[in-house]
């Protein structure tokens, strides 16, 4: 080898391998929608994230605004299709504060109890499929067998399983068929049992717990910045829930707990949900207890056409505030201008801190821990 052969320079390296850019779906199957999450790499570990959404974008919001006062309640059960009643339950409280209707009281009751339910039933879905995604097979089978007891209540109330078009403007379409209560009540006293069933698996299980401790840690002022709301929001150990901050329904006359986490990560947003159950049973069984006789539907006009202003309110539904924002010309029969706040939209913002610094086996387990449902998302 001759000394200019030698001093020649190393040739460039064809690829450049230092970091890797992949995307996650929108056809990945445990993106828990048609999400799209684009991950810079360097080797198994996040560097950066960009989270893409807008895939099944169906302009609801518009629609609503070419809808009149009643059909948009079919609408509202399209966003986040697996807890339809709390929609219909924000819209039409929404409704009733800007025309100042008073809901009869019988009614404000059944629809705490319906609500509560589908908080239930929106969390063994959550359960189930976050469980699944992590790997625990069996508690997706666990969770789905009792959120179908919830379908069969809900069922029996209204005769619908996934978008209810429960709910009506100044109270509630239909009063509960006989021997409902007695229904609930019996789930009730199963559920209760069956959360320590969840437990068992999950809680103390050693797999559970190097899957879920320390990922995606939150700090409370940052999820404060982020906008997070619900269980992500208070898992990271703030206290904020709209059922006790600004009451609706029958929520002023129900006694129940506020569960907060102290480490911000995946397991206390999985035991803030966990303790959610047994706090919803609690409130069924009260309002079962004291429900009062009564219409269920108060003094409405014929034709719904509210006096022009704007308002907004929210509610807090399986995964978060959900807020209604409406303003009403005081012409029309439909509103002016449609807008909600979806708890999925305002918690996936925190997906991308979540996951930076963590493997890609650990991105589904964080998209997981949020609970969001695209048609929400992309409203």
């Amino acid at each position: 080898m001759t000394a200019q052969a030698a001093a020649a320079p190393a040739a460039a390296p064809i690829f450049d391998t230092d970091e890797l850019v992949i995307n996650m779906g929108p056809q990945h199957p445990s993106t828990h929608g048609v999400l799209r999450v684009v991950l810079r790499l360097d080797g198994e570990r996040v560097v950066d994230a960009d989270v893409v959404i807008g895939y099944i974008h169906r302009g609801i919001e518009k629609l609503s605004e070419n809808r009149d006062w009643t059909q948009i309640i079919l609408l509202t059960d399209r966003m986040d299709y697996v807890a339809a009643a709390t929609n219909n339950l924000g819209y039409c409280e929404t409704v009733e504060k800007l025309m100042e209707i008073e809901v009869p009281r019988r009614a404000r009751y059944i629809r705490t109890v319906l609500a509560e339910l589908q908080r239930i039933a929106s969390h063994c879905l959550w359960l189930g499929t976050h469980a699944m995604d992590i790997g625990a097979m069996t508690v997706f089978l666990y969770a789905f067998r009792e959120r179908e007891l919830v379908l069969d209540l809900f069922e029996d109330y209204c005769g619908a399983r996934l978008t209810y078009n429960s709910m009506r403007i100044g109270g509630l379409p239909l009063d509960i068929p006989t021997g409902w209560d007695t229904k609930v009540r019996a789930f009730c006293d199963l559920m209760e049992g069956k959360i320590d069933e969840y437990e068992t698996l999950l809680t103390n299980n050693r797999i559970w717990l190097e899957r879920t401790r320390n990922i995606g840690v939150i700090s409370a002022e940052d999820a404060i910045g982020l906008g997070l709301c619900g269980p992500p929001l208070r898992g990271s150990g703030v206290y904020r829930d709209v059922r006790k901050d600004e009451p609706y329904a029958a929520y002023d006359e129900m006694d129940f707990l506020v569960p907060l986490g102290t480490r911000g990560d995946t397991y206390d947003r999985y035991l803030i949900r966990l303790e959610e159950f047994r706090q919803s049973i609690r409130i069924i069984r009260q309002a079962l207890d004291g429900l009062p006789e009564g219409p269920v539907m108060g003094k409405v006009p014929r034709l719904i056409k509210p006096k022009a202003g704007e308002t907004y309110h929210a509610i807090e539904s399986p995964k978060g505030e959900l807020g209604y924002f409406i303003v009403s010309d005081g012409r029309a029969t439909n509103p002016y201008r449609f807008r909600v706040r979806p708890p999925s939209f305002c918690n996936l913002q925190g997906l991308r801190p979540l996951i930076i610094g963590h493997l890609v086996a650990d991105v589904v387990a964080l998209i997981g821990t949020i609970d969001i449902v695209l048609g929400e998302v992309d409203r």
